[in-house]
């Protein structure tokens, strides 16, 4: 992990970034945000920046957010008032760390912060022949192809692939290129020159020269346009880049892995692909099955999702019972790993029994688990918002084993449970829409008609987090 500190935190400096060193981060200090903004402009990579309080924390994330940098952003201080602390989680930062530090409390932010799920479960047979190629032709200098449908952890085994890899100690760098318009992409895969184009107020290295010595993967690479990936094909070929507003070729040494959910040779047929820039990509492809192709792992994801979001959620942790654990086994899954993801999310807030019970796993479509006929699909049934939270309410048992995940359902409408679950899941996220739209399986759309709705009725509804609305 890189981490950046940002400020002069009166000496706590050296033992927040010594404490940081010991858990194996690598550590850049600088004195200001304008000095953190331009090195991160220059290739200074970083996952974490930690940045004290009295730096304009609100006018470092928007720019952050301006200069299209990715990465969480976790506020500390020294003798800090909570108003400050609070402030600054408004202002965009994810987190909140008093000084002096404390060893095991820094040590568990960093570690939720920036937690990626790496975690590579393969227990089914058709998943550990993935892995065994992945291990493989991991410590090659091959370019990888990493093929499957949506959510089935492509990024994922991307990492697991550079951490296999020789490059392991140099920088893992992703870039998603589908979420960047077609202008900007340019600039963010090759860098820019200052005043190459409007709003190019400095110089600022692209991805790949901020991979250089490690692994750049392009993920959703075929949403790339053609003449954009003309430019890429070159990159691999030569081995150089050029920086938009400058002639002048750099050397870049990076691995490349790709990434998609399309199936490729379909693109090329019909001219949406480069052929060539195809066969660059494709030297070793990896297919990673859809998740109900590798029934063996369904209940272990299930319950290592269970297990994380426990732990972050502050509830005791729970087994999956038998039923639930069958009733999972037997869902079709077409959102694969993320979808199961979130759904074991809401579970584990939901859970109100020793056991994480059929009743608390509730599907996108609003339907449960436990409904009939059978879950799945097309059989699951369609409700608006999160109403399905109610559905179970007249099953639920009346001796709430675990009251703190939730209050008891008997006797409330099914308004009031859905209102409930909405507005603690969005405490919870302090404020955060897309987080909680997220968590509740729910679009930002729905979500902010609730809200309006609940604020209409004379409800308090909990204030935005920083840039949202």
């Amino acid at each position: 992990m890189r981490l950046m500190i940002v400020g002069q935190l009166e000496g706590y400096i050296s033992a927040a970034g010594k404490i940081a060193l010991q858990r194996g981060a690598k550590v850049i200090h600088c004195e200001d945000i304008e000095q953190a903004l331009g090195a991160l402009r220059n290739g200074k990579g970083a996952d974490l920046v930690m940045i004290d309080v009295k730096q304009k924390v609100g006018q470092f994330v928007e720019a952050l957010k301006v200069e299209r940098i990715h990465l969480p952003v976790v506020a500390c201080g020294i003798n800090t008032d909570a108003r400050a602390a609070v402030k600054a989680i408004q202002d965009g930062a994810k987190e909140y760390i008093p000084l002096p530090p404390d060893a095991e409390l820094i040590a568990a932010v960093l570690s939720a912060v920036t937690e990626e799920n790496n975690t590579m479960i393969a227990n089914d047979a058709v998943m550990q022949a993935v892995v065994k190629m992945a291990d493989k032709i991991a410590p090659s200098e091959a370019t990888v192809l990493i093929t499957g449908e949506s959510g089935t952890g492509k990024e994922v085994m991307s990492r697991y692939i550079h951490n296999k890899s020789k490059r392991k100690d140099g920088a893992f760098i992703a870039l998603n290129c589908a979420a960047i318009p077609e202008s900007l992409l340019e600039s963010e895969l090759f860098g820019h020159e200052k005043g190459a184009f409007t709003g190019a107020t400095s110089r600022r290295l692209g991805k790949f020269e901020e991979a250089h010595g490690g692994t750049l993967l392009l993920d959703e690479v075929t949403e790339m346009h053609p003449s954009l990936q003309a430019k890429l094909l070159r990159a691999i070929q030569e081995r150089e880049i050029t920086r938009i507003g400058n002639n002048d070729p750099v050397k870049v040494d990076v691995r490349l892995i790709a990434t998609s959910n399309r199936n490729l040779e379909d693109s090329v047929k019909k001219g949406e692909f480069r052929e060539d820039l195809y066969f660059r990509l494709n030297v070793v492809n990896i297919r990673l099955p859809a998740l109900r192709e590798r029934p063996g792992d369904i209940v272990p994801l299930a319950q290592f999702f269970a297990d994380k979001f426990s732990e972050q959620n502050g509830v005791e942790r729970k087994r999956i019972a038998a039923d639930a654990q069958r009733a999972l086994q037997s869902y079709k899954w077409r959102g694969n790993i993320r979808e199961l993801e979130n759904t074991m999310h809401r579970a584990v807030l939901m859970s109100m029994a020793d056991e994480i019970e059929t009743e608390a796993i509730f599907l996108p479509e609003g339907g449960g688990l436990g409904s009939s006929p059978a879950a799945s699909p097309g059989n699951a049934p369609s409700m608006s918002g999160v109403s399905g939270a109610g559905a179970s309410a007249t099953s639920a048992p009346s001796d709430v084993q675990n009251p703190g995940a939730v209050e008891t359902l008997v006797g409330r409408t099914i308004a009031d449970v859905e209102r409930h679950m909405i507005l603690n899941t969005l405490d919870h996220c302090l404020g955060n829409r897309t987080h909680a739209a997220n968590i509740l399986g729910i679009s930002i759309r729905t979500l902010r008609n609730k809200l309006n709705q609940y604020k209409d009725e004379g409800i308090d509804v909990p204030a935005a987090a920083g840039g949202e609305r």
